[in-house]
């Protein structure tokens, strides 16, 4: 349950419980199950979640308190991806755990708060009273997909519900994903391959043609990492040897480069529109 993350996308990580149950392809090789299994902290699937802890509760408290330091450091925002561990918006957490969770969130208006769901279909009726027409300032809301099928059963949830930032995990990778000109939009897409045992592989052209959708149509695209080695194009395509690529690229599992580039790019709101920020 690491606080301070090494997610590439994120600063720090919060789980106001833990345990969850796969709903879709994407889970397969869900690596908070693996978690699970290892820790023996919370049984997975059809089974009681685990509420974290109230001395773990604290942290974005403390990190509220710094915000102004951080800012200063690193000229931005901190980020809070919740929840690594569990979904934000399962009908089988305590529906009072998630109150109390909102109401962390808006104590700490500092932190940008990155809650990423599988579940798109429950988030409105598990939003907040106070929600609004806009959302809150500081909420980021997002959902998994997978492949092309999952977006298209996700997708009209972009443009029913409000929030400040909307956007897509197209991780794990496993099929192609294409956006149409009718589409609703995400501000931000984050693309990436699976890692770890049983890794299902990425086509780089996967990536190419997602980020080239996101330059069209003004998403700020993040590819954080191709998953493992095989699935980077200097060995998928120019049959550079996989144990070279740590040496030759080495942001990420398995490396992060596109045709060269590293591409991160962040979603900024700025006087009430959207800007991009590499």
């Amino acid at each position: 349950m690491a606080m301070n993350s090494a997610i590439e996308w994120t600063d720090h990580t919060f789980n106001p419980w833990t345990g969850c149950t796969n709903i879709s392809p994407g889970c397969d090789n869900c690596y908070a199950e693996a978690w699970s299994k290892r820790s023996g902290h919370v049984k997975w699937g059809n089974s009681p979640r685990k509420r974290t802890t109230e001395a773990y509760w604290k942290a974005p408290h403390i990190w509220q308190q710094k915000a102004a330091q951080f800012a200063a450091q690193h000229g931005r925002r901190q980020r809070v991806f919740c929840a690594s561990l569990a979904d934000v918006f399962d009908n089988q957490a305590d529906p009072q755990w998630r109150a109390d969770l909102f109401e962390v969130i808006k104590a700490t208006p500092a932190l940008d708060w990155q809650l990423l769901t599988k579940r798109p279909q429950n988030i409105k009726k598990m939003l907040p009273p106070d929600w609004g027409t806009q959302g809150y300032h500081n909420v980021w809301l997002g959902f998994t997909a997978e492949d092309q099928a999952r977006f298209e059963q996700r997708k009209r949830f972009i443009s029913e519900i409000p929030a400040a930032v909307w956007f897509v995990s197209y991780e794990p990778a496993i099929g192609p994903l294409r956006l149409a000109e009718d589409d609703p939009k995400p501000n931000w897409l984050i693309s990436g391959g699976e890692s770890g045992p049983g890794a299902r592989p990425m086509m780089a052209q996967w990536a190419r043609d997602i980020v080239a959708d996101c330059r069209r149509f003004g998403i700020a695209p993040f590819h954080k990492q191709w998953g493992a080695a095989t699935n980077n194009p200097l060995v998928q395509e120019e049959g550079c040897p996989a144990n070279l690529i740590k040496e030759l690229d080495q942001f990420g599992k398995g490396g992060g480069l596109l045709d060269g580039e590293l591409i991160r790019e962040f979603p900024q709101i700025k006087e009430g529109d959207l800007k991009l920020r590499a």
